[in-house]
């Protein structure tokens, strides 16, 4: 993987544990693909993986490639391509034209390519955005921590549920959980949404949710025609120069969301057989089964590289099929 110094007409500006960005570079201020990409950032997923909040190696192969490519589909489909009302989200051309002597553009002939080859596929040029504090949770199915807790007290993040429901059931309508984005280096919070219209605002915080919600259900529809459960998901927004509420970041990856195959769903007879999902799931629970949290975890085996990345391969297949 190329260094994240060595990006020509970029300069890197942050690493988070599976994404790196860029701005453009200053020393290619006079280019016309500098002048293009003004406003504007390099997101570059990469092919780490990361569990309980460790970079493990080795990373798994082509991921960046194939998040990259699912996320650039999920933003057509919300685009409209899927029938439904355009979602503003922050992508930006990827090529500029150059200028010639006179000032003048030239022809197509001379379009610029802003992503540099050393990350093509599984970078995107994105729109500056002031970025919202606020990870916009939606579960549509009741597992992980909101299992947990609602075995606890009925809830899941502060939010009565019925009783009687087991692990994996499909909750009765989707809902919007929300959590505060801690600074670097710190962990995510979970809040309600109370406190989240304290931090953005009540008309900005009601914005966030129901625009949250619609994107799950146009999404979770989507999936359903593909044989696919999308028992929850991750969004994040910011706003643009206009003041438009844009949806950005990565969006309905198997990083940031939980899939799960319809029919192993209704006809397992475990909550393995029926959750079995197609992200990082097999690199947890291998990590949970061969490390104490203590350390440096150990590197992951061939095996399980391999089968993570067939797992994000067919998640991307059986989508955009």
């Amino acid at each position: 993987m190329t260094d994240a110094s060595d990006l020509p007409g970029w300069t890197h500006v942050y690493s988070g544990k599976v994404r790196d960005l860029y701005r453009p570079a200053e020393s290619a201020a006079t280019t016309a693909a500098a002048s293009a990409a003004e406003g504007r950032m390099l997101v570059v997923a990469s092919d780490r993986v990361s569990a309980f909040d460790h970079v493990l190696s080795p990373g798994i192969p082509g991921k960046g490639e194939l998040l990259t490519t699912l996320s650039l589909w999920w933003f057509d489909q919300l685009a409209g391509a899927d029938g439904g009302p355009r979602i503003p989200n922050h992508l930006a051309a990827t090529h500029a034209l150059t200028l010639g002597p006179d000032g003048q553009a030239n022809t197509a002939d001379d379009l610029v390519d802003l992503i540099p080859q050393a990350v093509a596929g599984r970078a995107m040029v994105a729109r500056t955005l002031d970025m919202l504090p606020i990870e916009c949770v939606v579960r549509g199915y009741l597992t992980g921590s909101g299992w947990k807790e609602y075995q606890a007290s009925g809830t899941v993040c502060g939010i009565a549920l019925p009783a009687g429901l087991h692990d994996g059931d499909r909750l009765p309508e989707p809902i919007f959980t929300p959590a505060y984005k801690a600074p670097m280096g710190e962990h995510d919070e979970n809040i309600s949404f109370a406190q989240t219209e304290q931090l953005v605002g009540a008309e900005r915080a009601a914005e966030l949710r129901d625009l949250s919600l619609a994107i799950y259900r146009r999404a979770a529809a989507t999936a359903e025609a593909h044989g696919m459960i999308l028992a929850d998901t991750k969004f994040e927004f910011g706003i643009d120069d206009d003041g438009v509420l844009t949806l950005a970041d990565e969006v309905l990856t198997s990083d940031s969301s939980r899939y799960w195959d319809a029919e192993a769903w209704a006809t397992g007879t475990t909550p393995a057989e029926r959750m079995a999902s197609f992200d990082k799931q097999i690199v947890r629970d291998w990590l949970a089964a061969h490390w104490d949290g203590a350390g440096t975890p150990p590197e992951l085996p061939a095996e399980i590289v391999e089968r993570t990345a067939d797992k994000y391969r067919e998640l991307l297949e059986r989508l955009t099929a």
